[in-house]
């Protein structure tokens, strides 16, 4: 097996519903997100994917939520937008465009989010 890793970052705001204390209100975070592809096979120059379209991969998907209050985005507006669900967005959004550009040949492993520079959640199947 294979993996490659790229990090990225984004700063945005949230508030969590149904919590009792400092986070019930609304304030922001610099978050890191690290996401791991896994895959058997490499293509014809050797890479499992090259780090520049997993960079690609990921460009819209942080383009979207970064500099924004996460609870007007779907799908926070349900959904509390905890470091746990973010990791799971991220793995979500990630997993279906690998598919498209792949064929199933690479894979998301996990997705770890980094609310602070000790805290993070991972999601991952």
């Amino acid at each position: 097996m294979y993996e490659v890793t790229v990090d990225a970052g984004f700063s945005s705001g949230h508030y969590l519903r149904n919590y009792r204390g400092k986070c019930e209100n609304p304030h922001g975070h610099n978050y890191k997100v690290r996401v791991t592809l896994i895959g058997q096979e490499l293509d014809a120059t050797g890479l499992l994917l090259d780090f520049k379209l997993l960079k690609q991969v990921l460009r819209p998907v942080i383009d979207r939520i970064d500099h924004q209050m996460l609870n007007d985005l779907e799908p926070f507006i349900e959904l509390n937008p905890s470091a746990e669900n973010l990791a799971r967005y991220f793995y979500d959004e990630t997993r279906s465009q690998l598919h498209e550009m792949t064929g199933g040949r690479v894979r998301v492993k996990d997705c770890t989010i980094w609310e602070t520079d000790t805290t993070t959640a991972t999601y991952f199947e």
